[in-house]
């Protein structure tokens, strides 16, 4: 495991080089290997095979992100409520949404918990991957080429400004794991603050007449990316797509 890991990031940086000089170079026959590796298995490919062989790097990245999760939730329900919240104070309506749907304090309280979590896993991430994860990017299918792609933060403040359709079917991972190229996504973790704590974290089901539905969130993370999704709450730890 060693040998390959090691092997993998003296090509990963070789390749990197290959690809950093933009410009023709001859190569004597003994790095031949090394520039057929390189067309074989690009970048994006290596880093994949590097994220997938360190199993401790993965560990490292799912505890930092569960533990932030659970900071969150226990800061805000001391905060708030000086323990865990009640199912009556979760069903609380505290006002509507613009289509006069309620907003409960269930709601409300996730939204704040999401925004401390994300804060907190952002400074963890910079130091155990800095340059491979991002928060609450936005992907858009290109319906020509069947791939799921990041919008830029200009684009999606364009496409509000022209009324929000092309936004319509997007998705936003909390947490991606990436090559270091965001479109070539690794791993996806979506944080889950069920109010009351002891309801089960669950996927987000999307309604009839959505460009998702019958699917589930975590479905559409899994077809979009080729992951196993997870699911990070404080109770129930991390839940991949596929279990209960």
């Amino acid at each position: 495991m060693r040998l390959l890991l090691a092997g993998l990031v003296l090509l990963l940086g070789a390749c990197a080089g290959v690809e950093r000089r933009g410009v023709p170079r001859v190569y004597a026959q003994g790095f031949d290997t090394e520039t057929n590796a390189c067309l074989r298995f690009p970048v994006g490919s290596i880093a994949a095979a590097l994220y997938t062989e360190d199993k401790a790097q993965q560990s490292r990245i799912a505890e930092a992100i569960l533990d932030c999760v659970k900071d969150a939730d226990f800061k805000l329900n001391e905060r708030y409520f000086g323990g865990n919240p009640t199912r009556e104070q979760c069903a609380e309506v505290l006002g509507r949404d613009a289509s006069g749907n309620p907003v409960t304090r269930a709601m409300l309280l996730g939204r704040e918990k999401h925004t401390l979590a994300l804060e907190c896993i952002q400074q963890k991430l910079l130091e155990i991957r800095p340059k491979g994860f991002s928060l609450n990017l936005r992907y858009r299918e290109n319906k020509a080429t069947g791939k799921w792609e990041p919008l830029s933060e200009q684009q999606v403040q364009s496409l509000l400004r022209g009324g929000g359709e092309g936004l319509i079917g997007t998705i936003v991972p909390d947490v991606v794991i990436h090559t270091g190229n965001v479109a070539e996504v690794l791993d996806v973790f979506d944080l889950k603050f069920p109010c009351p704590g002891t309801n089960h974290p669950k996927w987000y089901d999307y309604p009839k007449g959505h460009p998702h539905a019958p699917l589930n969130q975590g479905q559409v993370y899994q077809k979009a990316f080729g992951v196993n999704p997870a699911r990070v709450s404080p109770r129930y730890d991390i839940r991949r797509s596929k279990d209960p």
